[in-house]
């Protein structure tokens, strides 16, 4: 197995495209390896790398059924519940805090602020 072309930032051949390229165009990899990578060098760190798909071998997106709605309606659902309080919280939780914001931050007592 050899190595993996690089092309330089802007300057991939036709015929090869990113995931989110691919996306746009309605299809997905379908399990093919990386054909080729993407650099676009930085001052100070290593180049940035992105994967490249040959298009003439991706396939066309699979259709969401009501089945796969439902489990990403589930998992949307799950996301508002907040594990301290056990409510919707009207919002995604952020991951940052990993609870509703009344919880993350609770008011003080009236005993303490009138002290």
């Amino acid at each position: 197995m050899g190595a993996l072309p690089v092309f330089r930032w802007r300057l991939a051949p036709d015929g090869y495209a990113t995931r989110r390229q691919l996306r746009a165009l309605g299809l997905r990899p379908g399990g093919q390896d990386v054909a080729a990578q993407l650099e676009r060098p930085r001052r100070r760190r290593g180049p940035l790398v992105a994967h490249l798909y040959r298009i003439d071998l991706a396939k066309p997106v699979r259709p969401m059924t009501p089945a796969r709605w439902a489990a990403l309606a589930k998992a949307n659902a799950a996301r508002r519940i907040c594990p301290t309080c056990r409510r919707d919280a009207g919002y995604v939780i952020p991951p940052s805090l990993g609870m509703c914001a009344p919880c993350a931050f609770p008011e003080p007592s009236p005993e303490l602020r009138s002290a």
